[in-house]
C-alpha cells in the first residue's frame, strides 16, 4: 500500500475515529494533533505556538501566498511573515515531511492541500446528518441538546474558516474532495471500509 488519506470532517460526525480506526487496520500511522509536535520540532517554534493558532482563524492573508507560497520566495523561517503565517507554512512543511515516510492517515488541517502535488492520495471529507451529530455531541461530551448545536455550529464554524482562508478551496464543498462520506448513513465502521475499498480500487486503478 501506498495510499496517503487526508480526512477533513464535521464536528460530530466522527471524522477522527474514522481516521483512526483506518489507520489501526491498514497498520499505518495516524497524525492529528501528532501533526503539532512534528511542526515543532522540525520548525524550532515552541509546540504551544501550534496549538494556539491549530485550525483558528486570522483576518487576512496575501492570496497570492497562498496559492503558491514557495513561488514567492517564502519559506517557514520567512521573519518577515506574521507569526501565524510561519506557524502555518511550519504546519505546511510538517505535513509534507510526513507524507514523504510513507502511507499515513492525516486528519484536519489544511492536509489535502499541502498535497496537492502528491499523486498518492485520497482526499475525504466526512460529514453527518445534524440530529446524528447532535446526539453524538450530547453524548460524548455529556452536554444538553442546545450546548451541544452551539458546539457543533462554533467548532464547523471555526474549521470552515481556517480551511478557506489558508487555502483556494472551500471547506466541505464536494469538489475539494475525492470522496465524501455520511457517517449518520453507513456509520463509522462503515464509513472506514468504503475508504479501504477506495484505496484498494485507487491503487488498482493507478
Amino acid at each position: 500500500m501506498k495510499t496517503i488519506i487526508t480526512i477533513g470532517r464535521q464536528y460530530g460526525s466522527g471524522g477522527r475515529q474514522v481516521g483512526q480506526k483506518l489507520a489501526k487496520d491498514l497498520g499505518i500511522p495516524y497524525y492529528d494533533k501528532e501533526i503539532l509536535k512534528v511542526a515543532a520540532q522540525e520548525s524550532g517554534f515552541c509546540e504551544e505556538l501550534f496549538e494556539n493558532f491549530d485550525e483558528k482563524p486570522t483576518t487576512s492573508f496575501l492570496y497570492s501566498l497562498v496559492m503558491d507560497p514557495y513561488a514567492l520566495g517564502y519559506n517557514s523561517n520567512s521573519f518577515e511573515l506574521p507569526l501565524n503565517h510561519k506557524v502555518f507554512l511550519a504546519a505546511f512543511d510538517a505535513i509534507k515531511s510526513i507524507a514523504d515516510k510513507g502511507p499515513c492517515v492525516i486528519v484536519g488541517r489544511c492536509a489535502d492541500y499541502a498535497l496537492a502535488d502528491y499523486d498518492n492520495v485520497i482526499n475525504v471529507f466526512v460529514s453527518a446528518d445534524p440530529d446524528y451529530k447532535i446526539q453524538r455531541t450530547m453524548k460524548l461530551l455529556d452536554v444538553d441538546e442546545a450546548k451541544a448545536k452551539d458546539i457543533i455550529v462554533k467548532s464547523d464554524k471555526q474549521r470552515a474558516s481556517y480551511y478557506n482562508y489558508y487555502t483556494s478551496k472551500k471547506w466541505g464543498e464536494l469538489k475539494s474532495y475525492d470522496l465524501t462520506i455520511n457517517t449518520a448513513v453507513v456509520g463509522e465502521e462503515g464509513a472506514v471500509e468504503i475508504i479501504k475499498k477506495a484505496i484498494e480500487m485507487k491503487e488498482a486503478f493507478k
